[in-house]
């Protein structure tokens, strides 16, 4: 790989660490027929998911790369490997997860976090999970919480009717790549009425150069039941690219409550191209908590379909684009139904020459009467070098309709800094405070510890070192 690949990194510590790059097993660089027959293999699959890889596999062969948005040339599939199988299979001890995997996973605070405050825990490292348990209550209430390989063999039902049906591999080009070559992930499945009282965690973890981390989340919500879903990314850094290009497919039945929490984190030689779809029936909401930081390249819209009478959903996002960085994002909500509703609230900051883009779709399809929709975008640049572009579109087939948007994109006032300066702070705390406070909003939706890592990220980026 070319060295002109490489961007320069902020020391990101604990994020950094990475392990010897050691496997169990491996695919060659590329994308053939073979290495699907491959990797299908060595997951002892059923024909028809064999099937649906080598036709996506198809697909993404005829399909174009996206004439819009970043610059992707430099996104070789011949030079990345697609799946990873690390020295280990998935335990349900941490005791038991070899140990410098399970370093990984405590320096991360993830161990620590599923103790004080979750009512279950996946990790996935490089291709595959590793470490997966849940609450012995919530099991006895119905409620399945596993990696989606597991899922696929005694649950393959549910999982066949839905796998994909919400992003189909015709969608996008990368979403053709995602169904040929997608591993691990996560299977949710609440039952009907029942409320998981504290949140599930995934956490995916991509430690090896050159790779590509393809997990599929599946989570489905019965008639009036609630969760709250977090997940979170992060890899260390390499001189070559890295391609994340996950699937997630939210599945929000009547008066279900689903709040999806997310903090990606991944180093700047990272494609992040990554696709989320919620459909929410009657009375469902769908709740999003975004925060989008590191990576070379992100293109990620999280999409709402509003499918029922007086389903709601709401997204909240933040995206952090340094020296380096193209950040592509945004939201799309489609109402296609009466008296549905959505908030959109997103907030961007760049710095050092760092592009932050948010891209949104609104539509009302003919017949979603009443619907309601408020969209605010607020862009924050901290010099004069960096970019932030707003393009929001807007389809309304329906009159009888109410509609906001709101757009805002400034700098740091001077005047700010100078009041705050003249209280004794110095100008760089100054600038931290400021910041901190124009991504408070999105904080405090977030539990503690991801409040908290969400702070220690802006802080790592402000400052240059974590803190």
């Amino acid at each position: 790989m070319s060295n002109k690949t490489y961007v320069a990194d902020i020391q990101r510590g604990i994020y950094d660490q990475k392990n010897k790059f050691e496997y169990d097993y491996k695919t060659d660089h590329g994308l053939t027929d073979e290495i699907i027959i491959d990797i299908s293999k060595q997951k002892n699959e059923p024909k028809w998911m064999l099937d649906f890889r080598l036709r996506s596999l198809d697909i993404y062969n005829k399909k174009p790369l996206p004439t819009w948005g970043p610059d992707l040339s430099e996104l070789d599939i011949e030079n990345i490997v697609t799946y990873i199988k690390p020295k280990t299979d998935m335990k349900s001890s941490w005791d038991d997860v070899p140990e410098d995997i399970k370093n990984t996973f405590e320096s991360l605070g993830i161990p620590k976090a599923e103790q004080e405050s979750l009512a279950g825990v996946g990790a996935q490292y490089d291709s595959e999970v590793v470490y997966h348990n849940i609450r012995e209550d919530l099991i006895k209430q119905g409620v399945i919480y596993t990696d989606i390989e597991s899922a696929l063999i005694e649950y393959e039902d549910i999982v066949r009717e839905h796998f994909m049906k919400l992003v189909p591999p015709h969608d996008h080009k990368f979403a053709a790549l995602h169904g040929a070559v997608w591993s691990g992930g996560s299977f949710v499945y609440v039952p009907k009425n029942v409320h998981v009282d504290i949140p599930l965690q995934s956490y995916f973890r991509l430690n090896a150069p050159g790779a590509g981390q393809f997990e599929h989340t599946l989570i489905i919500l019965e008639k009036g039941s609630s969760l709250h879903f977090i997940e979170g990314c992060s890899a260390p850094k390499y001189s070559v690219n890295n391609l994340h290009a996950g699937c997630v497919e939210l599945f929000v039945a009547e008066g279900a409550r689903l709040r999806y929490s997310t903090i990606e984190n991944w180093s700047r030689n990272m494609y992040n191209l990554n696709t989320k779809r919620a459909i929410v029936e009657k009375d469902g909401v769908i709740e999003w908590v975004s925060g989008s930081f590191g990576s070379k390249v992100s293109m990620l819209y999280p999409m709402s379909i509003l499918k029922g009478e007086r389903a709601r959903a709401d997204f909240l996002g933040i995206t952090f684009a340094g020296e380096g960085q193209y950040l592509d994002t945004g939201s799309k909500v489609v109402h296609a139904a009466p008296y549905t509703t959505s908030t959109i609230n997103t907030k961007s900051i760049s710095k050092a020459g760092g592009t932050a883009f948010y891209r949104g779709l609104l539509r009302v399809a003919k017949g979603a009467h009443h619907a309601k929709s408020s969209v605010t975008c607020e862009s924050l640049m901290l010099d004069n070098q960096s970019k932030s572009d707003t393009v929001p579109i807007i389809e309304l087939m329906e009159d009888n309709v109410d509609m906001g948007h709101e757009a805002k994109i400034g700098r740091i006032s001077d005047d700010a800094i100078y009041y705050l300066m003249s209280r004794g702070l110095s100008e760089e705390a100054a600038k931290g405070m400021i910041v901190k406070g124009f991504v408070e909003p999105i904080a405090k939706e977030l539990p503690l510890e991801y409040a908290v890592e969400l702070n220690n990220l802006i802080n790592l980026e402000l400052e240059g070192t974590i803190g």
